[in-house]
Formats: structure tokens, C-alpha cells, sequence
């Protein structure tokens, strides 16, 4: 088992295990935030945000020779009194929850056609899931999504990947005054899609947003979820769980900014891995401004290797600005099998491939069950199960 907690842990080397658990200063970004993808320069993979990414693999994502030559058939249910409108780039809610942070983002921006708005009004209460279904059908899309859920709302959104292609999009969350928000996200694409993504939510005062990523499927999955506050009071939980095969790259780079008074942020992704050159990539940060009194966050990502020649590489950091909080932590694991649970259930007349089985179950089990979408985790248990039959 390599582990980091709360200090630095350099890269280690378990049989065919490549383990990178670091825990270093986080940094404001090298390049300042921008809509222009002119203001970033073009990766070469030795930049700190890009060292991690197989660059070759994004099919011109990054370099700008990508061009609009796709389909993406979008389908959106939404309940009664949530309304849906395409609108023109000049829409002031676009861009309002944050920034693009690299070039593909920057170039997402730029690139697409009518960005789409979903308003869940003040102080409506959903009993149904606002269900977002995007099935790639070949070539390369972009993409800008707003979800403005206004003050006192309560609702949940479902945003389901699924098909092949080349995917860049913006996903910005409004969350209003008071209001409660859950995400969930799920990449299940074909084995060759490239998808990368900037996630954007901008917590209200004393509001609530949790969000959930799931990633199965792709050649190539690069996100960025991040989150500010716009007021003190508001709380943020984002949870992840991925499940890496032979020779797909799954990166997920989070970013939360505490830029207001008594704020709480929570993080917890967990991923397994299995087969030759499966490589899975967390970046945790978490950066406490000056003004940024009374926070409380915490942040970890655990890492469950199934066979031999994967790599995990995990970096949880944090910058404080201030003296003046609550409680600031982090921490990072990654190792194979726990040997006495195994053996715990293969004594009581449990064969080993079906005690592996459960191992793994229940280390999503406690993710899975956060969401509160019943169909949602039922699926989520089948895809696992699914991915389990390959390994054991």
C-alpha cells in the first residue's frame, strides 16, 4: 500500500504497480483563467497541468486542428415548471460560474455554435431527475451547458455520455441562495471516444451542491470539476468513482476555491483499476483564500490496483491563505487487495473470485449509495459487475 497523508510521499513501484502519491503546494494557475484560447499556449505534455495527459491521444483537442465535424444527439426530460432554451453566446448567465482553465477548455468556448440553459425556478421543489442524455455519433463536438438552479430550489441532474467521439464542453452549475444541488455525471463511452470537460459550479450562500462523477468508458477522459462560493454558508461534497481498463488514460482534475467565510467543502473518489497500461490521474486542490475565514474541507482519493501493469498517479493539494479555519486535510492511498479481508471470507466457505468480487463491491458501495437515483445505482452496480467479470 502507498499512502500519503498530510505529507510528501514520493513515486514507489510495487511489482508492476506504478504508484505516484504526492502532497505538494498547490498553485494559482500559470496561465490566468481565460475565454480566449489565444492566451494559452499549445501543451508539449512537460507543463505541470499536462505532464500526466497523453497528448497524442486527444486528436487534436489541444493543439487547435480539431475541428466542428461531428454529431451529438442531445435528449433532455426535464419536469413540469423546469424550462430548457437554446441561446446565443451572448447570454449573460454563460461563463458566469467560471472561467475556461486550459486550452482545450478555452477552445470548447470558442468553438461552440448555441450554448444550452436549464433554469430550475426559485424555490421549486423536483421530484424527478432533470435527465440530460448526450450519445456521441462519431467526429468532434463542442459544447456549452448551463444549469441555473435560482434561490431556495431543490433539485437533481443526471447527465449520461454515451456513443463515441470527440467531446470539449463547458458545464457551468448555478446554485442559488439556499438552494440544493446534486450532479451526477456519467462518462460511459465507447472504448474509443476522447471526452474532456471543465465542470463549473458557483455555490450561493448557504446552499448546497454535491456532485457525483462516474467514469467507465473512453479511450481518453480528461475532466475538471471546480467550485467557488458566492456567499458564506454554502457547502460543496464531490465524490467520484472510476473504473479503468487495459490502455484507457481516465484524469480528473478538481479544483476548490474557498473565496468566502464558513464554507465546507468534502472530497471522496475512489477508482479500481485493472489490465496493461490502465492509467488513471487525480488532481486534488484545494485552495483557502485570505478572506476565506471558517472553512472546513477535506479531500481523498483511495485507489484499488486488480492486476498487475496499471498506474495510478494521485496528488492531493492544499494552499491556505489564513490561520483562521476550521479544519484543512487530505489524503491518498493506493494498493492491491487487503489480504485479511480476503482471508476473512474465504474462510467462511467464500470461493476467492467471488471474495474478490465483494472486495470491490463494497469499496464503491458507500459512493454508489450517495446518489439517490434508484435506476442510477442500479446501473452502476451492473456496469461494475460487468467489469469485475473481466478481472476475476
Amino acid at each position: 500500500m502507498a499512502e500519503a497523508q498530510n505529507n510528501p510521499v514520493g513515486s514507489t513501484t510495487a511489482g508492476s504497480i506504478a504508484v505516484a502519491a504526492e502532497s505538494t503546494v498547490a498553485t494559482r494557475m500559470s496561465a490566468p483563467p481565460s475565454f480566449d484560447v489565444a492566451d494559452f499556449p499549445v501543451p508539449h505534455g512537460r507543463e505541470e497541468e499536462w505532464r500526466f495527459t497523453p497528448l497524442e491521444r486527444l486528436r487534436g483537442l489541444h493543439d487547435g486542428t480539431a475541428i466542428a465535424n461531428g454529431t451529438m444527439k442531445a435528449q433532455i426530460d426535464a419536469p413540469e415548471g423546469v424550462t430548457v432554451e437554446t441561446v446565443e453566446r451572448g447570454d449573460a448567465r454563460i461563463g458566469k460560474a467560471g472561467t475556461p482553465v486550459d486550452r482545450i477548455a478555452a477552445q470548447a468556448f470558442s468553438s461552440f455554435a448555441k450554448a444550452t440553459v436549464v433554469t430550475v425556478p426559485k424555490e421549486s421543489v423536483l421530484t424527478e431527475p432533470v435527465r440530460v442524455s448526450l450519445h456521441g455519433e462519431g467526429g468532434t463536438t463542442f459544447g456549452h451547458t448551463v444549469f441555473d438552479v435560482q434561490a431556495f430550489a431543490e433539485a437533481v441532474i443526471v447527465i449520461d455520455h454515451t456513443g463515441d467521439g470527440v467531446r470539449a464542453a463547458n458545464v457551468d452549475f448555478l446554485v442559488g441562495d439556499g438552494a440544493k444541488v446534486t450532479v451526477v455525471s456519467i462518462q460511459d463511452w465507447d472504448d474509443t471516444a476522447v471526452h474532456c470537460s471543465q465542470h463549473n459550479a458557483l455555490v450561493g450562500r448557504d446552499a448546497s451542491f454535491k456532485s457525483v462523477v462516474v467514469t467507465f468508458g473512453g479511450d481518453v477522459v480528461r475532466l475538471h470539476p471546480r467550485v467557488r462560493y458566492a456567499g458564506p454558508g454554502g457547502e460543496a461534497e464531490l465524490l467520484g468513482l472510476y473504473f479503468t481498463d487495459a490502455g484507457q488514460h481516465q484524469e480528473h482534475r478538481l479544483l476548490v476555491t474557498h473565496d468566502a467565510p464558513h464554507c465546507k467543502s468534502n472530497v471522496v473518489y475512489k477508482g479500481a483499476l485493472q489490465g496493461e497500461a490502465a492509467h488513471a490521474v487525480w488532481i486534488g486542490d484545494v485552495l483557502i483564500e485570505k478572506t476565506a475565514e471558517g472553512t472546513d474541507t477535506y479531500e481523498m482519493n483511495r485507489n484499488l490496483v486488480l492486476t498487475d501493469g496499471a498506474r495510478v498517479d494521485s496528488v492531493p493539494n492544499l494552499e491556505i491563505e489564513t490561520g483562521e479555519i476550521v479544519g484543512a486535510g487530505h489524503a491518498s492511498a493506493t494498493g492491491r487487495f487487503d489480504d485479511e479481508q480476503l482471508f476473512y471470507l474465504q474462510a467462511r466457505g467464500i470461493p476467492a473470485h467471488e471474495a474478490r468480487r465483494l472486495v470491490v463491491r463494497g469499496f464503491f458501495a458507500e459512493l454508489v449509495q450517495q446518489i439517490g437515483v434508484a435506476d442510477i445505482e442500479e446501473r452502476l452496480i451492473s456496469k461494475i459487475e460487468a467489469e469485475l467479470e473481466a478481472s476475476v
